[in-house]
C-alpha cells in the first residue's frame, strides 16, 4: 500500500511550485491483543521490520504510529534496547487510514 498514491497533491507557489501533499491523516492505532512485542536490536529500521512483519516496506508508518513515545518521526532507525509494539491487524488500521484520507 503506498500511503501516498491517491492523496491529491498541490504545489505550493511560495516554494517554487514544489509539490506537496494536502493534510495526511493518520489512524490511532490502539493496543490489541494480536499485538507482537519485539526490543529492538542494533541496526533494525522501520522500513525492514515494516517488511519482516507485512511484506510491505512502505507500511512502516504503522509501527511508527503505534510507538509514539518511542519513534521519532523524521527518523528510519530504532534505538537499540527500545521495546516496540507491532500492531498484526493491520487490514483495520490501512481501511482506517482510506476512511480518514479519501
Amino acid at each position: 500500500m503506498n500511503r501516498l498514491e491517491r492523496l491529491k497533491i498541490k504545489r505550493d507557489s511560495l516554494k517554487g511550485g514544489k509539490r506537496t501533499y494536502k493534510g495526511i491523516k493518520y489512524p490511532s492505532i490502539s493496543i490489541s491483543s494480536s499485538d507482537v512485542y519485539i526490543i529492538a536490536k542494533v541496526g533494525d529500521r522501520l522500513d525492514t521490520m515494516a517488511y519482516d512483519f507485512y511484506k510491505d516496506s512502505r507500511l512502516w508508518w504503522i509501527i511508527s504510529r503505534a510507538n509514539p513515545n518511542k519513534i521519532k518521526r523524521d527518523s528510519f532507525f530504532i534505538n537499540p534496547g527500545l521495546r516496540i509494539r507491532i500492531p498484526i491487524d493491520i487490514n483495520r488500521i490501512k481501511d482506517e487510514y482510506e476512511n480518514l484520507n479519501f
